[in-house]
């Protein structure tokens, strides 16, 4: 079976990336190392693995990851093929910590899916992952000889979830912390929900390795909970049927304990909320640099939504974001030049990774650094860095783009825009319409793809691919801006705001966000050697329209009825460059990315055959109803 690329697998596979060119025994070479067993308040001892310097002339801060993916290789004698964020730190002088969190591979103790943050502890048995950590940085000071008494905090995806947890009543030792990519919210945007929407087919992958269970400590789990050959996954989803279906003989035969959690809570009830991290980073005193990826098909939500937690809750704070033209922890790899059709023109990491050990060494070690920015975002379509003071920038204004009759997309007339975009911009509309709404008709039996082609597993380059094969669907309304006189540059976060109704009492909404090069038909010479007319894929998000008004109580669409639903979209920073156009899909599946909504209201989880239906959903965008996308806007 092809793997799917998600946030256990390519987490497993960067320290290979990121070491690729350290000397084969360097580590071994150049430090010592000490397995332990660490107590806990609790009682329960968690493995620890500890990589010390061999030179004792000096001491060292400590750097430390808490993983469920494996702290090992294990024993005394096994060494890692290299240390820390990157080889630069690696070469710096730190101690580096590796420990397996509570109840995963040989630590002792019970794993909970997103261990809950608890804000008060009444004895001194009760723990979470901040007392977790307070307990092995207490140890550690106390037991490791040559410390500076300093700690810093990282990790990547899951990993990174466990870094931003040590932040609420931290410990004072730790100095600086950097959550990359961290899970964070996993209802409203991280890997197993967008704003209600079941992400399953990175999901049914990741849970069959990781939700394997562990009777006691184990360096290797060794196994998956199922075998499954799967060569076309939108074939084998569809045939799968509905979502109760996984949990048959041959699948996860009701093993999976996160899997059955997930089903049993599809509303954003108790189980989610605990385990939304972003309430509790309050009043949080270390340095924090949190770290993401515009291409991030997992966790993005958790970078731009972790820093927004933070600014929003602790006031003063030492709060830094970078975002990068990153896949999910594409920063760890050794360079970073492309991804899928596009090329960087540069090693972006190289810049990346002169911050990440700045932030470290300054915060840790007293090194003179310059001041970091508060955001530093790489801007695509430009391809440059850029810093900003505040996060998303002041400058940047919102401008609604409006959904026209005919597929024709435009903004209202404002001076600094205004010879950008047309009002009568020439549409390609593939649903039928009229001068209220656009309709089509969506059939859970045939889907809209994700991505064009035929693929086992998840392919991670969807999140910029060409749309040109969605567009030509009849059940995709597309919408396009006359061909742009100027460049015009977007950054800062995106709102769908769309009118809709439907024949069912319940749809998925698919919002999508397309640069569009210059065609043949636009007689514009460009001197790129991108494809002609691509249409590459900025930013989409889905939203399940039961969750409109309340992700806790979902409410049935009323045939017929017009219903605004209006969401968030993450971030971006882009600049649409000239002879470009803006462009807008609307569509009601994503398969098998995200689960088939029956279009019938119901328990998607628990639902059969008979509850998917057929349905036409109209699109309305008449002056009563001013369907868009609202785009924050920086004049130039």
């Amino acid at each position: 079976m092809l793997r799917i690329i998600n946030r256990g697998l390519l987490f497993l596979l960067l320290p290979f990336a990121c070491t690729a060119q350290v000397p084969r025994n360097y580590v071994k070479d150049n430090f010592d190392k000490e397995e332990v067993f660490i107590p806990m308040r609790d009682g329960k001892r968690l493995c620890t693995e500890i990589y010390i310097p061999k030179d004792h002339t000096q001491n060292y801060p400590f750097l430390m990851e808490r993983t469920p993916y494996s702290a090992g290789p294990y024993g005394d004698t096994l060494y890692r093929g290299g240390l820390g964020p990157n080889s630069r730190l690696m070469h710096d002088g730190y101690i580096f910590v590796y420990q397996d969190v509570r109840g995963r591979f040989m630590s002792e103790g019970d794993f909970e899916e997103m261990s809950p943050a608890k804000d008060q502890h009444k004895t001194k048995q009760e723990t979470d992952e901040s007392t977790d950590t307070w307990d092995t940085i207490e140890w550690l000071l106390k037991h490791v000889k040559n410390n500076n008494g300093r700690v810093g905090l990282w990790g990547i995806s899951y990993p990174g979830f466990f870094a931003s947890a040590s932040l609420p009543d931290a410990h004072p030792a730790i100095k600086a912390v950097s959550p990359q990519a961290p899970v964070t919210d996993e209802f409203i945007g991280d890997d197993a929900n967008h704003n209600g929407a079941f992400f399953l087919l990175d999901n049914f992958d990741f849970d069959n390795f990781f939700d394997v269970p562990r009777p006691t400590p184990v360096k290797s789990y060794g196994r998956d909970l199922f075998h499954a050959e799967i060569h076309d996954a939108y074939r084998f989803f569809l045939d799968l049927g509905p979502l109760r279906n996984t949990n048959n003989a041959e699948y996860f035969n009701n093993q999976g304990k996160i899997w059955n959690e997930y089903l049993a809570h599809s509303t954003y009830d108790s189980y989610w909320q605990a385990r939304n991290i972003r309430t509790h980073l309050r009043n949080i005193k270390p340095a924090v640099l949190v770290v993401g990826g515009w291409f991030d098909a997992e966790d993005m939500f958790g970078s731009l939504r972790t820093y927004e937690a933070i600014e929003k809750q602790s006031t003063p704070n030492d709060n830094h974001l970078i975002m990068g033209p990153w896949t999910h922890g594409g920063w760890a790899a050794k360079t970073w030049t492309k991804f899928g059709a596009l090329d960087f023109q540069q090693n972006v990491n190289d810049y990346y990774h002169e911050i990440e050990t700045g932030f470290f060494n300054h915060y840790l070690k007293d090194s003179a650094t310059a001041p970091l920015a508060e955001a530093t975002v790489f801007e695509t379509g430009s391809n440059q860095w850029k810093t900003y003071s505040t996060w998303p920038p002041k400058e940047a204004q919102p401008v609604k783009f409006e959904l026209r009759a005919g597929g024709g997309l435009s903004a209202p007339v404002i001076r600094s825009v205004q010879e950008m975009l047309e009002n009568k911009a020439p549409g390609t509309a593939t649903g039928s319409t009229n001068a209220a709404y656009d309709e089509y008709l969506s059939d859970p039996a045939h889907p809209v793809p994700y991505i064009d082609g035929i693929h086992g597993g998840r392919d991670n380059a969807y999140i910029v691919t060409d749309q040109r094969f969605a567009a030509e669907r009849p059940d995709v309304l597309v919408y396009q801006t006359a061909p742009l006189t100027d460049s015009l540059i977007v950054t800062g976060r995106l709102k769908a705001d769309i009118f809709l109704s439907s024949t069912g009492t319940d749809a998925d909404l698919v919002v999508k966000l397309i640069d569009v090069l210059p065609g043949k038909e636009d007689g514009i010479q460009t001197t790129t050697s991108d494809p002609k007319g691509y249409e590459r894929l900025v930013r989409a998000e889905v939203f399940r329209c039961k969750f409109r008004n309340s992700y806790e109580k979902p409410e049935p669409l009323v045939t017929g009825q017009v219903e605004e639903v209006a969401f968030d979209i993450n971030e971006i920073a882009h600049t649409f460059k000239k002879g470009h156009r803006i462009m807008v899909q609307i569509q009601s599946s994503w398969f098998p990315l995200v689960d088939m909504n029956p279009q019938t209201f119901c328990n998607i989880p628990t639902c059969g055959e008979a509850d998917f239906q057929k349905a036409t959903i109209r699109i309305w965008h008449d002056a009563a109803h001013p369907s868009g996308i609202i785009l924050p806007v920086i004049r130039h």
